[in-house]
């Protein structure tokens, strides 16, 4: 039995948990613990506030799910000043054994070694994930993580991590367009990202309420997410079905790209989207590829219910690897 700390480190919140390992598997994970990124100057800060909290010494082994690349020896978030140093972090805090995934890689790991029961079907054919081939791992949060799970009927599985979620974005109808020109006035570039993410549905109402002549009434993100879940405005609304029919092209774009036999959806604003997708345009946008809209209908899409799946995955990576080494 073996105990490493676990963390997901992403734009907003930096999450830590101890995980028990045994025999190469992931057995448990404590309790999590959720802190802000911007009330922390450096990573090192928010492990020891996660010490104090935990009330005991720590293990010296550790794994990052981290919101960015994470090649070379200096590791910076995409939307957050943390930076990290591989050398540094591991004598800074006594670490034996360090290892980085990327977030959605992460993720990838956890829908591996999910139950089946953890995985809500939204459309597509209400079939289990395939054991072969290419499962597209796509979910908005801070940003858009998009990472692919490679299955092989007789070998190990692997994970590719990609930065999907900065590719371009491809408007497909008149509003798009508009929303689309609208943004290059902000961003020197418009990724996809910025219209499917937690700030990408601020985006959209902002261009809703200058289309129909609004005045926009909500300014904070989290509230402007409420709104639309429960409802309770009308414009926060029309934007999310927006959201939504953009996001079925952009998951069905990158399931074409992946020559994917399954899509998986996740991150936390995945989960918001649970109960909303199914009512949406969704579905239509996924498979509305021309000439591949047969192929595109018989791909199943779920969403991955396990909110702790950041955290489950990297520990998962962290025993892949160290039992492979082993080995």
């Amino acid at each position: 039995m073996q105990v490493i700390v676990t963390a997901d480190i992403g734009g907003t919140h930096a999450r830590f948990a101890l995980a028990r390992l045994d025999g190469g598997r992931v057995t448990s994970l404590s309790e999590p613990v959720t802190l802000q990124t911007a009330g922390y100057a450096t990573f090192p800060n928010a492990w020891r506030e996660f010490e104090r909290r935990s009330g005991g010494e720590m293990p010296r082994d550790l794994v990052i799910a981290f919101a960015g690349p994470v090649g070379g020896e200096m590791l910076k978030l995409t939307n957050n000043p943390w930076q990290i140093r591989r050398e540094q972090i591991r004598d800074e805090l006594g670490l034996e054994k360090l290892t980085i995934v990327n977030d959605f890689a992460a993720v990838a790991h956890a829908v591996a070694m999910c139950e089946a029961s953890e995985l809500h079907h939204l459309c597509g054919p209400d079939v289990p994930l395939p054991d072969k081939g290419v499962i597209s791992i796509i979910g908005p949060g801070t940003g858009l993580g998009v990472a692919a799970l490679v299955r092989k009927a007789s070998e190990p599985y692997e994970v590719v991590e990609t930065e999907g979620g900065h590719i371009d974005f491809a408007p497909v109808d008149p509003l798009e367009d508009r929303l689309l020109v609208e943004l290059r006035g902000r961003f020197r570039r418009v990724s996809v990202e910025r219209i499917i993410s937690g700030p990408g549905l601020a985006n959209i109402y902002d261009l809703l309420g200058l289309v129909e002549g609004q005045k926009l009434t909500i300014r904070d993100e989290r509230a402007l997410w409420a709104a639309a879940i429960e409802g309770s405005d009308a414009l926060a609304v029309q934007a999310l079905e927006r959201f939504c029919l953009s996001f079925g092209s952009i998951c069905g774009d990158l399931a074409l790209a992946h020559g994917a036999v399954a899509v998986v959806i996740g991150g936390g604003v995945g989960l918001l989207l649970k109960d909303k997708i199914g009512q949406s345009g969704f579905r239509d946008r996924f498979v509305a590829k021309g000439r591949f809209e047969r192929r595109m209908s018989e791909i199943p899409v779920k969403l991955l219910a396990n909110k702790e799946a950041g955290l489950f995955g990297a520990a998962v990576a962290f025993a892949q690897e160290h039992c492979r080494r082993a080995g």
